[in-house]
């Protein structure tokens, strides 16, 4: 495996977290602070920075144990052994308070850009209709991988800083330190409720935190940078809310700079700072015969820059629970896919970006006082309350997890010690608590109801086993021919699908070998090499030998089976010349398809070979539906040595599959004749042959290539009796419609295989499927749909004729 590398050093990790603070909290909830509590604001944020504090503590204790990412929901995890549905109710809740916090600062954005930028539009786009459009964007660009590097965002937060430092200085520019302090003081109001209350809403500012715990696993020295960054950005963001508001409580002092009454424009609430602005930077442009003022532009750009690059560091972290929670079972097994070319969580990101849609639709463009439905119970305020609900709830009990880890695992190293444990972590529950209190009742209603719902859902539905339950390696890779170490072992970059550009002079390319029986394991290994020489000039072959697990077996008990399979297959290619580098090992799994993929997931193979299992069909779907890359299965090469196969049959078809095998064919056809054959069936719904023209199109070296158009039975028939007199292996691609067509046709690579074995000589086979993708996913579905309504409507047309030449 490639060593991982930690880049991010302390001024990267405060700088994650202090731009992921500075966000639509400060730009939007410093107006309705103001407004409701007056000067009395600082102490609701001072609070609100408590509490986080507290948990953030608890966070930076857990960060110096497991410096891995992953942030509440692995330290629970990794404490709660064994309790799945409090492991899953924290990763769902944290999921759903990342994406509620992305939804909020992309509706506050939302309502930037209608106050300020298009007021045009207000009445006849929706509102939401921006924020919807932003995080579509940001999940493309997550899903390819696109992020901000570490020296982009600590330029990005800098930018941040100066643009509030620059508003609070023109504030005290406009109206004097000794004026400014003075209404300060005077503007506090004794209201404990409202500010509990605003607390309570400012919460969600604060809990950028635990964007540096997610990010302990690409931090350097994390058990001593990960503390020391969360204190400094709380503290931090705290100095610049208190700044923010007392720049808000001055605007009284500005009045005649104001285009309205002061306290209408602190009733603007979330747009109620850029409103203010210009009176404190009165600083206007010409531009192409428009006037615009510098401090209400400066300020709007920069709320809305921060909201986006804070939308976009926490559908980071979203996704990264997401993939988490699929690895270990707590959502789908999907979530946990890696993108074979971007390398991101990218089903993980898909549902991230919808659950952002679906919420920022919910409770801004159907549901709130702008919504389009004319039913206002929701709104910003109750989405608020909804992302809040479900971050302090997972936040409390991480407290309590503190508690019960130092009583239950007193021996684990601690880089970072809590003080005060058990009061503090104590603490830290009853404060979340009492802000849970204090948030919109009907955000919170929702954010419950919607909890609930997915507790009951999963409930029912059970979770999957952990990957490390499914899977495990015993038997590392022992390197074989061609060099003392594997190359690539762990998971360089695949170059992609046949007819890609070739590998790069230092990669190879990795074909995955499962191989069930020593006897066998020469020939797929020359096989393999074969296959992947028609990719580049430099292959390694990856085998591995899976001993299934039966349920409720332990792991201990077959083992020894594992190793002994192992050790077998490396004599058996040791005592054999193999012009091919190769590693063998061992591993053990309870799903042997999950394995297989898993394997070439983690390693990045760029070919799976693997043999037709015709007693487990289950394995052969299970790989083929779910490979991240090609797959070809072969059948029929147990006495064929494929250095001296001269002769290649190729079926002429149609569809995703007989397109990729396309390049393996005209790389193999530079040294060998191919024979393509095309069948029309005699039985069955009228078809005619396939044109081979589309496929000859396809192939460069054209030679030695001989077309056979013949008839036959049936399409398996043709392919197999043509191969056999021509001598030499067959290749098809394979059809994906496997379960559709048990119902209603058979499938025709299985009725090959079966042909292919029963007369003399044996037919060898190989079949041939390409890496699944969305989109190939609906072609190859929707292509047997064509095939089948063609056939259907040839066969009428056929009916049609027969009657008209009888009349």
């Amino acid at each position: 495996m490639v060593e991982h590398t930690r880049t991010l050093d302390f001024k990267i990790a405060f700088a994650l977290g202090l731009g992921t603070m500075i966000a639509a909290g400060i730009f939007s909830l410093s107006g309705t602070a103001v407004l409701r509590v007056g000067s009395t604001a600082v102490i609701a944020f001072v609070l609100a920075a408590v509490v986080a504090g507290i948990t953030a503590a608890a966070y930076s204790e857990f960060a110096s144990i497991y410096s891995e990412n992953g942030g509440g929901y692995l330290f629970t995890s990794r404490t709660f052994e064994g309790h799945d549905l409090l492991k899953y109710g924290i990763g769902m809740a944290l999921f759903l308070g990342y994406t509620g916090t992305t939804a909020f600062y992309l509706a506050t954005m939302d309502e930037w850009f209608f106050r300020f930028l298009v007021p045009g539009l207000s009445g006849t786009l929706p509102h939401g209709t921006f924020g919807v459009l932003a995080a579509v964007l940001l999940g493309v660009l997550n899903a390819r991988g696109t992020e901000e590097s570490g020296s982009f965002q600590l330029l990005v937060t800098a930018a941040k800083v100066a643009i509030l430092l620059i508003f609070v200085g023109g504030m005290f520019a406009a109206v004097g330190v000794g004026t400014a302090t003075a209404e300060f003081a005077n503007s506090f109001q004794p209201k404990p409720v409202e500010t509990l209350s605003v607390a309570a809403l400012a919460f969600i500012t604060f809990f950028g935190f635990s964007a540096i715990a997610a990010s302990a696993g690409e931090i350097i020295e994390p058990t001593r940078t990960v503390p020391r960054a969360i204190a400094a950005s709380i503290g931090t963001v705290t100095v610049l809310y208190a700044l923010v508001i007392v720049a808000m409580v001055n605007v009284y002092n500005v009045t005649e700079r104001l285009a309205r009454d002061p306290g209408t424009i602190l009733e603007l609430g979330e747009t109620a700072m850029g409103a203010v602005s210009q009176a404190y930077i009165p600083v206007t442009v010409s531009l192409g015969g428009h006037t615009i003022a510098v401090g209400e532009a400066l300020i709007v750009v920069g709320a809305i820059f921060s909201m986006v690059s804070a939308s976009n560091a926490s559908i980071l972290a979203a996704s990264g629970i997401g993939s988490l929670m699929g690895r270990q079972g707590h959502a789908p097994r999907r979530f946990a896919r890696i993108h074979p070319d971007y390398g991101t969580p990218s089903w993980s990101v898909g549902v991230v970006t919808v659950t952002i849609v679906g919420l920022v639709v919910t409770f801004i463009t159907l549901l709130s006082e702008e919504g389009v439905t004319g039913v206002h119970v929701l709104g910003l305020n109750a989405l608020t309350g909804f992302a809040t609900f479900n971050l302090l709830v997972p936040l409390a009990i991480v407290n309590v997890a503190l508690v019960y880890s130092r009583r239950n695992f007193p021996d684990i190293d601690r880089g970072f010690r809590v003080p005060g444990v058990p009061i503090v972590p104590a603490l830290g529950v009853v404060a979340n608590l009492a802000l849970i209190f204090n948030l919109p009742s009907t955000g919170v209603a929702v954010g419950a109801a919607v909890v609930v719902a997915l507790l009951v859902a999963y409930v029912v539905w059970g979770g999957a086993p952990d990957v490390e339950e499914l899977y495990e390696r015993v038997v590392e890779p022992v390197p074989g021919s061609g060099g003392d170490e594997p190359a690539r072992a762990g998971g360089a970059g695949r170059e992609g699908s046949p007819g890609s550009e070739p590998a790069a002079a230092d990669e190879s390319i990795r074909v995955l070998v499962p191989v069930a029986r020593p006897s066998r394991a020469v020939q797929y290994v020359r096989l393999a090499a074969l296959l992947g020489r028609t990719r580049g000039e430099s292959v390694i072959v990856q085998v591995v030998n899976v001993t299934e697990t039966p349920e409720q077996t332990p792991n201990e008990l077959v083992r020894d089976t594992a190793e002994e399979r192992a050790e077998r297959i490396t004599e058996r290619l040791a005592e054999t010349e193999i012009d091919v580098e190769y590693t063998v090992e061992g591993h053990i799994s309870r799903d042997i398809a999950f394995d297989v993929v898993h394997t070439a997931r983690e390693d990045g193979a760029d070919l799976i070979l693997l043999g037709y299992p015709e007693e487990h069909p289950e394995i052969a779907e299970g790989v083929e539906y779910n490979a991240p890359c090609d797959v070809v299965y072969a059948s029929g090469f147990s006495g064929t040595d494929v250095s001296e196969m001269a002769t290649i049959n190729v079926g002429v078809g149609g569809g995703p599959h007989h397109r990729a095998l396309l390049p393996t064919v005209d790389a193999l056809g530079r040294d060998r004749a191919i024979h393509l054959i095309s069948v029309e069936p005699t039985e069955g719904p009228a078809d005619k042959a396939e044109d081979p023209d589309e496929t000859l199109d396809a192939l460069e070296h054209t030679d030695s290539v001989e077309v056979h158009t013949v008839s036959a039975a049936s399409v398996a028939e043709g392919l197999v009796s043509t191969a056999r007199e021509n001598g030499g292996a067959l290749l098809i691609g394979a059809s994906r419609d496997r379960r559709l067509r048990r119902w209603v046709f058979g499938s025709t690579p299985d009725r090959v295989i079966a042909l292919a074995g029963e007369g003399e000589p044996e037919v060898p086979v190989l079949v041939y499927a390409s890496a699944t993708s969305v989109p190939k996913r609906i072609e190859a579905y929707l292509f047997p749909v064509y095939t089948y309504l063609r056939r259907v409507g040839r066969t009428a047309d056929t009916a049609r004729t027969e009657d008209a030449t009888r009349s």
